[in-house]
């Protein structure tokens, strides 16, 4: 007995209980792989399921060989699966890796054979490289029988149009030359660039450390978002790509002083994504930043000066020999064309800010303002960013992208299209990077002063953007429109609309009619009757006209029609909801 109690209060026994006695993890063997390098390529392995089953079964109607290939997928994802857990070496692991990336890359091609037909980029950018195979102009030209196919959607703008014109820089209409002979449609951008996608997803494999080397299959080719912006013909995924290489181990780009071919190639790679799309011009800021804050709190600043202008003067050469052929033959509709994207005036849509004008409130007669602040608040995050990039340096991937969130046009595309490079620098950019980078200090701030100055200094730089993003969301409609008769061409099917319409605003509006039932837009309705321009605090009667004659009404008792009224100058939005019976609809 004193024995038994002599043990229980030694110190070093005491602290022994049940649980920590029961066995542990054994050690790890060596070569064997890290836990975590087993779940991420399981995790890479099962993002090839998604989408996979509405491919198979698509192609077992009229495609059987398709069928049969994907089903050889499916069994290559299940026998990964299993050997990704149990095989007892790091090397075998890796070589897993490598086929997940193969199989991905199968799923895409079957994928691709079945749906290339692809959208409104699609078309416009195969349109535009049979113009430049022909010797004729790109920019300013509008096409509007490439968008009476089936699934090429219209873009209208607030001036009661649609935009029918390439508004990209011209790289990816060259790289679909090659690719012409597939036939008409977007068949040949969609197929340029889902081999674009597929030889970014093997490049970046490549350029990430061994371990991380599915999480690039995964947000490249898995999940089946990018590859079907690719069967889209987006030329983003061409952006995307070329930004690859720039941004895996950005800060070390010109250490030391010296750039040497692979920063040479990689500064092109630069300028070339500039030259596919407008998307990196807003990137490109920060990572030009990012490398001169490093670089002087490596070199100083005179040395640091050199490097960056060198890596820009890079970029910039390359972005003006991919567009030079259109600088010499079109340069005014060229330079209004890439352009067009920030001057097209295209109706609001998005997943951000502006859908409180949208679907929240009955529009807004400030939309300008959301361009206001998206573009204040991009020069902000750029300053917060120089400011506190020892902090900030391995988010200048994702920061960019935060200034869409206010603007009219605020897709979730512009965010999710980029996000292989917020994975690339999460892997290759540390925040270790950034410890010696250059901060802006003034002297005479002093440490006593420093928080409070910082702090106003966050305070002044956003503020601007979010009052601009106030004025536009807390906006009045202009105008009220009220239907007063309806004319059917069936029980089902309207042939025009009669309409009230009151500007209470002091200024007279143009306005431009649509009928929505969901979210995003639909075709313009033409005026029949009435005045064009409805002058300031005035009333009057419109009668529009359906698109194309008519237009389908859905019978479900749940669908939402709206009434909306665009215009240009100043742009405005004034939605109306519209109830069934205002429609001559029962129920």
């Amino acid at each position: 007995m004193h024995l038994a109690e002599t043990q229980q209060v030694t110190p070093g026994r005491r602290t022994q209980s049940a649980v920590s006695a029961a066995p542990g993890p054994r050690a790890q063997a060596p070569g064997a792989p890290a836990q975590w390098h087993r779940v991420l390529t399981l995790l890479a392995d099962v993002s090839l399921f998604i989408g996979t089953r509405s491919v198979w079964t698509q192609a077992a109607t009229h495609r059987p060989v398709l069928a049969a290939l994907i089903s050889v997928c499916y069994a290559s994802i299940l026998v990964t699966g299993v050997l990704a857990l149990t095989v007892r070496r790091a090397r075998s692991l890796a070589r897993l890796d490598l086929v997940v990336l193969v199989t991905a890359i199968v799923l895409i091609a079957c994928t691709w054979a079945l749906n290339h037909a692809g959208g409104d980029e699609a078309v416009l950018s195969t349109q535009a490289a049979r113009e430049i195979a022909n010797g004729h102009t790109v920019y300013g030209q509008p096409w509007p029988w490439l968008f009476h196919a089936k699934g090429v959607a219209l873009t209208p703008t607030v001036d009661g149009g649609y935009d029918f014109t390439y508004g990209y820089p011209p790289l990816t209409p060259l790289l679909t030359l090659p690719f012409l002979w597939l036939g008409h449609g977007g068949a040949p951008a969609t197929a340029a660039v889902t081999v674009v996608l597929v030889v970014g997803a093997v490049m970046m494999w490549r350029l990430l450390p061994t371990p991380w080397r599915s999480a690039a299959t995964m947000v490249c080719l898995g999940f089946s978002f990018l590859p079907m912006y690719a069967r889209q013909g987006y030329p983003a995924i061409v952006a995307m790509v070329l930004l690859v290489p720039v941004v895996v181990r950005w800060p070390r780009l010109g250490a030391e002083g010296r750039l040497g071919a692979p920063g040479i190639a990689r500064a092109a790679c630069l300028g070339a994504a500039c030259a596919a799309q407008q998307l990196p011009w807003f990137v490109t800021p920060f990572l030009l930043a990012g490398l001169y804050a490093v670089r002087r709190g490596e070199l100083g600043g005179r040395e640091a000066a050199r490097v960056v202008l060198r890596i820009a003067g890079i970029a910039v050469l390359t972005w003006l020999l991919i567009n030079a052929y259109f600088i010499v033959t079109e340069p005014g509709p060229w330079i209004r064309g890439i352009a067009l994207p920030l001057t097209q005036g295209a109706v609001v849509h998005g997943q951000g800010l502006v859908d409180i004008s949208l679907y929240f409130t009955h529009g807004s007669d400030r939309l300008d303002w959301y361009g206001h602040a998206s573009m204040l608040l991009a020069a902000a995050l750029l300053a917060l960013f120089m400011l506190f990039v020892r902090r900030l340096g391995p988010a200048a991937t994702v920061l960019p992208w935060c200034a869409f969130f206010l603007a009219t046009r605020s897709q979730d595309g512009y965010y999710l299209l980029m996000t292989p490079l917020w994975l690339a620098a999460a892997i290759t950019v540390p925040l270790s990077d950034f410890s010696g980078a250059w901060q802006p200090r003034p002297r005479w701030l002093t440490a006593e002063r420093r928080k409070p100055a910082l702090a106003a200094a966050v305070v002044l730089l956003v503020l601007p953007a979010l009052v601009s993003a106030t004025l536009a969301a807390t906006g009045k409609r202009p105008m009220r429109m009220e239907v007063t008769a309806a004319r059917h061409v069936s029980a089902l099917t309207l042939s025009t609309l009669t309409l009230k319409v009151t500007n209470s605003g002091s200024s007279a509006l143009t306005p431009h009619y649509m009928v929505t039932t969901g979210q995003g837009m639909s075709k313009y309705w033409s005026l029949a009757h009435g005045p064009a321009t409805i002058p300031a605090h005035g009333t009057a009667t419109v009668v529009l006209r359906a698109p194309g004659g008519h237009y389908a009404l859905s019978a479900k008792k749940s669908t939402h029609f709206r009434l909306r009224a665009f215009t240009a100058t100043p742009q405005t939005l004034s939605t109306e909801d519209v109830s069934r019976a205002a429609l001559g609809l029962k129920g």
